[in-house]
Protein backbone atom coordinates (compact mmCIF):
# COMPACT_ATOMS: atom_id res chain seq x y z
CA UNK A 1 0.00 0.00 0.00
CA UNK A 2 2.78 2.42 0.91
CA UNK A 3 4.57 1.64 -2.35
CA UNK A 4 1.49 2.53 -4.39
CA UNK A 5 1.04 5.72 -2.38
CA UNK A 6 4.65 6.76 -2.97
CA UNK A 7 4.48 6.15 -6.71
CA UNK A 8 1.14 7.93 -7.03
CA UNK A 9 2.41 11.05 -5.27
CA UNK A 10 5.72 11.07 -7.13
CA UNK A 11 3.77 11.19 -10.39
CA UNK A 12 1.84 14.18 -9.02
CA UNK A 13 5.14 16.01 -8.65
CA UNK A 14 5.56 15.60 -4.88
CA UNK A 15 9.07 15.35 -3.49
CA UNK A 16 10.09 12.37 -1.30
CA UNK A 17 10.12 14.69 1.73
CA UNK A 18 6.57 15.89 1.03
CA UNK A 19 5.40 12.28 0.67
CA UNK A 20 7.05 11.29 3.97
CA UNK A 21 5.43 14.09 5.98
CA UNK A 22 1.99 13.58 4.42
CA UNK A 23 1.71 9.78 4.65
CA UNK A 24 0.86 9.69 8.41
CA UNK A 25 -1.91 12.23 7.79
CA UNK A 26 -3.50 10.32 4.92
CA UNK A 27 -2.91 6.85 6.40
CA UNK A 28 -2.90 6.88 10.19
CA UNK A 29 -0.09 4.83 11.71
CA UNK A 30 1.86 4.47 8.47
CA UNK A 31 5.30 6.09 8.24
CA UNK A 32 8.26 6.14 5.89
CA UNK A 33 11.42 8.22 5.74
CA UNK A 34 12.29 10.25 2.68
CA UNK A 35 15.66 8.46 2.61
CA UNK A 36 13.77 5.19 2.18
CA UNK A 37 11.82 6.68 -0.71
CA UNK A 38 15.04 7.73 -2.45
CA UNK A 39 16.49 4.29 -1.83
CA UNK A 40 13.42 2.71 -3.39
CA UNK A 41 13.57 4.99 -6.44
CA UNK A 42 17.24 4.34 -7.13
CA UNK A 43 16.81 0.68 -6.31
CA UNK A 44 14.86 0.31 -9.56
CA UNK A 45 18.03 1.17 -11.48
CA UNK A 46 21.38 -0.58 -11.84
CA UNK A 47 24.67 0.94 -10.62
CA UNK A 48 23.16 2.67 -7.63
CA UNK A 49 20.75 4.71 -9.70
CA UNK A 50 23.16 5.64 -12.48
CA UNK A 51 22.62 2.74 -14.84
CA UNK A 52 19.76 1.26 -16.84
CA UNK A 53 16.36 0.41 -15.39
CA UNK A 54 16.04 -3.11 -14.03
CA UNK A 55 13.72 -5.52 -15.82
CA UNK A 56 10.13 -5.20 -14.63
CA UNK A 57 10.85 -1.93 -12.81
CA UNK A 58 9.81 1.63 -13.52
CA UNK A 59 12.21 4.55 -13.79
CA UNK A 60 10.89 6.96 -11.16
CA UNK A 61 13.89 9.29 -11.26
CA UNK A 62 12.19 11.51 -13.82
CA UNK A 63 9.60 12.49 -11.21
CA UNK A 64 12.18 13.81 -8.76
CA UNK A 65 12.65 17.58 -8.37
CA UNK A 66 15.75 18.95 -10.03
CA UNK A 67 18.34 19.70 -7.37
CA UNK A 68 21.17 22.21 -7.14
CA UNK A 69 20.09 24.01 -10.29
CA UNK A 70 21.48 27.51 -10.24
CA UNK A 71 18.76 29.94 -11.15
CA UNK A 72 19.87 32.80 -13.28
CA UNK A 73 19.91 36.05 -11.43
CA UNK A 74 16.92 38.14 -12.33
CA UNK A 75 17.75 41.60 -13.37
CA UNK A 76 18.33 43.96 -16.22
CA UNK A 77 14.60 44.53 -16.48
CA UNK A 78 14.92 46.76 -19.51
CA UNK A 79 14.24 50.36 -18.56
CA UNK A 80 16.68 52.22 -16.35
CA UNK A 81 14.42 55.25 -16.27
CA UNK A 82 12.01 53.32 -14.10
CA UNK A 83 14.59 53.39 -11.33
CA UNK A 84 14.04 57.13 -11.02
CA UNK A 85 10.34 56.69 -10.42
CA UNK A 86 9.55 56.85 -6.72
CA UNK A 87 7.77 53.59 -5.95
CA UNK A 88 6.33 52.36 -2.64
CA UNK A 89 9.39 50.65 -1.17
CA UNK A 90 9.54 47.34 0.65
CA UNK A 91 11.34 49.28 3.37
CA UNK A 92 7.99 50.83 4.29
CA UNK A 93 6.10 47.55 4.31
CA UNK A 94 4.45 46.65 7.66
CA UNK A 95 6.61 44.49 9.91
CA UNK A 96 3.72 42.01 10.16
CA UNK A 97 4.54 40.84 6.65
CA UNK A 98 7.98 39.58 7.67
CA UNK A 99 6.61 37.84 10.75
CA UNK A 100 4.41 35.55 8.64
CA UNK A 101 1.72 35.45 11.32
CA UNK A 102 -1.36 36.74 9.51
CA UNK A 103 -2.80 35.68 6.19
CA UNK A 104 -3.26 38.30 3.51
CA UNK A 105 0.23 39.25 2.39
CA UNK A 106 0.98 38.33 -1.22
CA UNK A 107 3.89 38.32 -3.67
CA UNK A 108 3.81 38.15 -7.45
CA UNK A 109 6.07 37.78 -10.46
CA UNK A 110 5.96 37.06 -14.18
CA UNK A 111 7.26 33.83 -15.72
CA UNK A 112 8.32 34.53 -19.29
CA UNK A 113 8.34 32.46 -22.46
CA UNK A 114 11.14 32.88 -24.98
CA UNK A 115 8.93 31.35 -27.66
CA UNK A 116 6.20 34.01 -27.61
CA UNK A 117 4.89 37.08 -25.79
CA UNK A 118 2.56 35.00 -23.61
CA UNK A 119 3.53 34.65 -19.94
CA UNK A 120 2.29 33.25 -16.66
CA UNK A 121 1.61 35.46 -13.65
CA UNK A 122 2.52 33.73 -10.39
CA UNK A 123 1.03 34.93 -7.11
CA UNK A 124 1.55 33.43 -3.66
CA UNK A 125 0.36 34.07 -0.11
CA UNK A 126 3.24 34.19 2.38
CA UNK A 127 1.70 32.30 5.33
CA UNK A 128 -0.48 29.58 3.80
CA UNK A 129 1.60 29.21 0.65
CA UNK A 130 -1.54 29.38 -1.49
CA UNK A 131 -0.73 29.73 -5.18
CA UNK A 132 -2.67 31.67 -7.82
CA UNK A 133 -1.62 31.40 -11.47
CA UNK A 134 -2.95 33.22 -14.52
CA UNK A 135 -2.08 33.41 -18.20
CA UNK A 136 -0.94 36.73 -19.63
CA UNK A 137 -1.40 37.16 -23.37
CA UNK A 138 1.62 39.48 -23.52
CA UNK A 139 4.04 41.32 -21.26
CA UNK A 140 2.46 44.78 -21.18
CA UNK A 141 1.51 46.25 -17.84
CA UNK A 142 -2.19 46.38 -18.71
CA UNK A 143 -2.29 42.62 -19.15
CA UNK A 144 -0.34 42.03 -15.95
CA UNK A 145 -2.78 44.22 -14.04
CA UNK A 146 -5.76 42.39 -15.51
CA UNK A 147 -4.53 38.96 -14.42
CA UNK A 148 -3.57 40.09 -10.90
CA UNK A 149 -6.97 41.71 -10.35
CA UNK A 150 -8.83 38.69 -11.73
CA UNK A 151 -6.97 36.15 -9.62
CA UNK A 152 -6.87 38.08 -6.35
CA UNK A 153 -10.52 39.08 -6.64
CA UNK A 154 -11.33 35.45 -5.76
CA UNK A 155 -9.93 36.14 -2.28
CA UNK A 156 -12.09 38.08 0.24
CA UNK A 157 -10.90 41.66 0.71
CA UNK A 158 -10.08 41.08 4.39
CA UNK A 159 -7.35 38.70 3.28
CA UNK A 160 -5.86 41.04 0.67
CA UNK A 161 -3.59 43.26 2.75
CA UNK A 162 -0.33 43.75 0.83
CA UNK A 163 1.26 42.81 -2.49
CA UNK A 164 5.05 42.79 -2.92
CA UNK A 165 6.52 42.75 -6.43
CA UNK A 166 9.64 43.55 -8.42
CA UNK A 167 10.28 46.70 -10.45
CA UNK A 168 9.54 45.19 -13.85
CA UNK A 169 7.81 47.40 -16.39
CA UNK A 170 4.76 45.13 -16.36
CA UNK A 171 4.16 46.06 -12.71
CA UNK A 172 3.97 49.82 -13.12
CA UNK A 173 0.17 50.13 -13.15
CA UNK A 174 0.13 49.37 -9.45
CA UNK A 175 -2.26 52.21 -8.59
CA UNK A 176 -4.99 50.47 -10.58
CA UNK A 177 -4.47 47.30 -8.56
CA UNK A 178 -4.56 49.29 -5.34
CA UNK A 179 -7.83 50.93 -6.31
CA UNK A 180 -9.46 47.76 -7.62
CA UNK A 181 -8.45 45.41 -4.81
CA UNK A 182 -8.00 47.86 -1.93
CA UNK A 183 -4.56 46.39 -1.32
CA UNK A 184 -1.29 48.08 -0.35
CA UNK A 185 1.56 47.39 -2.79
CA UNK A 186 5.29 47.50 -2.22
CA UNK A 187 8.30 47.07 -4.48
CA UNK A 188 11.42 45.07 -3.69
CA UNK A 189 14.84 46.56 -4.35
CA UNK A 190 16.29 46.05 -7.80
CA UNK A 191 18.11 42.72 -8.30
CA UNK A 192 17.09 41.53 -4.81
CA UNK A 193 14.92 38.54 -5.65
CA UNK A 194 15.55 37.12 -2.17
CA UNK A 195 13.19 39.79 -0.84
CA UNK A 196 10.45 37.77 -2.54
CA UNK A 197 11.98 34.41 -1.76
CA UNK A 198 8.71 32.49 -1.52
CA UNK A 199 7.71 33.66 -4.98
CA UNK A 200 11.09 32.78 -6.44
CA UNK A 201 10.67 29.28 -5.05
CA UNK A 202 7.17 29.11 -6.55
CA UNK A 203 8.51 30.02 -9.98
CA UNK A 204 10.95 27.14 -9.76
CA UNK A 205 8.09 24.76 -8.97
CA UNK A 206 6.05 26.05 -11.89
CA UNK A 207 9.04 25.55 -14.19
CA UNK A 208 8.99 21.85 -13.36
CA UNK A 209 5.68 21.70 -15.23
CA UNK A 210 6.54 24.33 -17.84
CA UNK A 211 10.29 24.23 -18.69
CA UNK A 212 12.02 27.30 -20.09
CA UNK A 213 11.38 26.29 -23.70
CA UNK A 214 7.62 26.18 -23.12
CA UNK A 215 5.55 28.39 -25.41
CA UNK A 216 2.88 29.74 -23.08
CA UNK A 217 0.83 30.81 -26.10
CA UNK A 218 0.17 27.10 -26.63
CA UNK A 219 -0.65 26.40 -22.98
CA UNK A 220 -4.35 26.51 -22.12
CA UNK A 221 -5.89 28.18 -19.09
CA UNK A 222 -7.06 24.73 -18.01
CA UNK A 223 -3.48 23.42 -17.98
CA UNK A 224 -2.36 26.38 -15.88
CA UNK A 225 -5.24 25.86 -13.45
CA UNK A 226 -4.31 22.19 -13.14
CA UNK A 227 -0.77 23.13 -12.11
CA UNK A 228 -2.19 25.63 -9.61
CA UNK A 229 -4.36 22.89 -8.12
CA UNK A 230 -1.47 20.42 -7.88
CA UNK A 231 0.72 22.97 -6.08
CA UNK A 232 -2.09 23.94 -3.70
CA UNK A 233 -2.78 20.33 -2.74
CA UNK A 234 0.82 19.34 -2.02
CA UNK A 235 1.82 18.95 1.64
CA UNK A 236 4.37 21.45 2.93
CA UNK A 237 6.95 20.72 5.59
CA UNK A 238 6.66 24.19 7.12
CA UNK A 239 2.88 23.66 7.35
CA UNK A 240 3.30 20.45 9.33
CA UNK A 241 2.34 18.28 6.39
CA UNK A 242 -0.81 20.22 5.58
CA UNK A 243 -1.53 21.66 2.17
CA UNK A 244 -1.89 25.37 1.37
CA UNK A 245 -5.62 24.92 0.72
CA UNK A 246 -6.08 23.20 4.08
CA UNK A 247 -4.29 25.99 5.94
CA UNK A 248 -6.22 28.69 4.10
CA UNK A 249 -9.53 27.02 4.99
CA UNK A 250 -8.57 26.46 8.63
CA UNK A 251 -7.27 29.98 9.18
CA UNK A 252 -9.81 31.97 7.17
CA UNK A 253 -12.75 29.75 6.24
CA UNK A 254 -11.99 30.51 2.59
CA UNK A 255 -12.17 27.61 0.14
CA UNK A 256 -10.86 27.76 -3.42
CA UNK A 257 -12.91 25.51 -5.68
CA UNK A 258 -11.57 23.77 -8.77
Amino acid sequence: MICNYVVEKLKLGWSPEQIAIRLPIDHCGQTISYEAIYKYIYGQVYRGGNGTVKKGCEDLRKYLPRRHVRRQKKGFRKARKLERVILPSIENRPVEVDLRKEIGHWEDDTIVSRQSLARVKSINERVSGVVLLGKMLDGINKESTRVVCERLSAIPSSFRKTLTRDRGFENMRYKEIEASLNISRFFAHSYCSYERGSNENLNGLVRRFFPKKTDFAKVSNEEIQRVEYLLNTRPRKRLGGKTPLEVLLERTGVAIDY
